[in-house]
């Protein structure tokens, strides 16, 4: 049985790490290499075209659910301690 707590902190959480990685790719002091990487990760969620087509079964949708989290890690890594603790802080506060 799922549950509904678990779901909705799960879609809280997305939302407030979607909201910090937009504010740290606003932030000018974000190195371009970050703000590349997050471009990836956007684009190949979002992309039609998969590595591992998606037909496969398991192994087609678990690129997904591995490749944009390690790409988002990866970016958010390259950031600057200052810049994400600071970015960190204005999501919390929302």
């Amino acid at each position: 049985m799922v549950d509904m707590r678990k779901l909705k902190e799960i879609k809280n959480n997305a939302k407030k790490y979607i909201e910090l990685a937009k504010l740290i790719y606003a932030d000018s002091r974000t190195p371009r290499v970050s703000k590349i990487l997050l471009w990836i990760a956007i684009a190949y969620a979002l992309a039609p075209v998969d590595l591992i087509p998606d037909f496969i079964p398991v192994i087609g949708s678990l690129d997904d659910m591995v490749i944009v989290p390690v790409l988002l890690y990866i970016a958010i890594k390259t950031v600057p301690k200052n810049v994400y603790i600071e970015n960190y802080v204005q999501v919390l506060r929302k």
